[in-house]
């Protein structure tokens, strides 16, 4: 069993060593409910650390954050940065090992199995409680335990669970410096079950499922932020995002290739989506924080789970496992399937 002393312990000790320059973990947010990420430096303030089911977000996404602003540094401080990472934030971190976005010695690993369930997703949490409203989600028995002030309520785990937690397959840190908990794995009978419903539907209905989806999208943009893959100084669909310099012309900035408009037409929606989707092939691991994000809640998760699911019935391949293997999509093989060559 995790014991959030133990994390505490080990995030104080690598502090006080000097072996990090802060510690990224999760804090309890202002709404009360919440975990939020919290990043510290000093010691002393490791005690408002919390490890929980409400601890979503993959944190790995501010070790992009950290290098951007390491290459912005005229002096930077080159010690690693401590992370509290979940089976799945650590499979992130694999993947920008693997692509050499990091190097090993940038980051401290503090794993923690998720033993029980895992998170909960927010949106499951609210539609269950609408008129109690929950102040804490504790794990008790199989079940979660929703505090409110009405009292105690049990709720069974797949009512509220994350459908990445019920599809994980790594529900363990693949990579740390030091482990917190035991390395318990749990099996999932059918990782890609979310896909049955769409998959379903026959090409016409599932155009007609997808338009309306992406109808709905305002191209905020939020699923690229919060994507730890989504690294790329200049997005090829973000006109506003082109990497440019102070000796960049004025020619230079017209002349950049403009690949879809800013509004967000139903046309140029679905081309976002599919190119971030394909730009994901064979790197997305499943971390969900995309389809969270989302404000109109658009199934996003669904469009790189399908890809997640070519790549493993097509090559045998699974991201985030092994940060030596040749990535997806820059390897070739003689008896890769080529039956979609016409």
């Amino acid at each position: 069993m995790v014991k959030l002393e133990d994390i505490k312990k080990e995030a104080k000790k690598v502090l006080e060593e000097g072996k990090v320059k802060y510690l990224i973990g999760y804090k309890r947010s202002t709404n009360g409910l919440l975990a939020a990420p919290v990043f510290i430096s000093d010691p002393k303030e490791v005690d408002q650390l919390i490890w929980e089911a409400t601890c979503v977000q993959n944190l790995s996404r501010f070790l992009v954050d950290e290098k951007r602003k390491k290459a912005r540094e005229k002096d930077p401080d080159n010690r690693p940065v401590a992370v509290i990472a979940k089976g799945c934030d650590t499979r992130a971190i694999m993947v920008l090992l693997q692509e050499k976005y990091i190097e090993r010695e940038d980051v401290y690993i503090i794993g923690v199995s998720c033993e029980n369930a895992g998170v909960i997703d927010e949106r499951k949490l609210n539609r269950k409680f609408k008129e109690k409203k929950p102040e804490k989600v504790l794990f008790e028995q199989d079940n979660f335990s929703i505090a409110t002030k009405h009292g105690k309520i049990q709720v069974p785990q797949e009512e509220i669970l994350a459908e990445r937690c019920i599809e994980c397959k790594a529900n363990f840190p693949v990579i740390y410096d030091v482990l917190v908990g035991e390395k318990i794995t749990r099996k999932c009978d059918n990782y890609f079950q979310s896909l049955e419903t769409v998959e379903s539907l026959s090409p016409d209905a599932r155009w007609d499922y997808w338009k309306e989806q992406f109808d709905r999208c305002i191209r905020c943009y939020a699923c690229r932020s919060v994507c730890p893959m989504c690294y790329c100084d200049e997005c090829v669909v973000d006109s506003i995002n082109l990497a440019v310099t102070v000796d960049t012309t004025a020619e230079e900035k017209a002349q950049k290739i403009r690949w879809i408009e800013k509004y967000p037409d139903v046309s140029e929606n679905l081309f976002y989506h599919l190119i971030r989707a394909l730009h994901l092939a064979g790197r997305c691991i499943d971390c969900g924080e995309c389809e969270r994000v989302c404000p109109v809640n658009i199934p996003i998760r669904h469009l790189n789970k399908k890809m997640e699911k070519e790549a493993q019935d097509r090559f045998d391949y699974e991201a985030g496992l092994d940060a030596d293997k040749p990535s997806l999509v820059s390897s070739f093989r003689d008896d890769d399937p080529q039956d979609f060559i016409m």
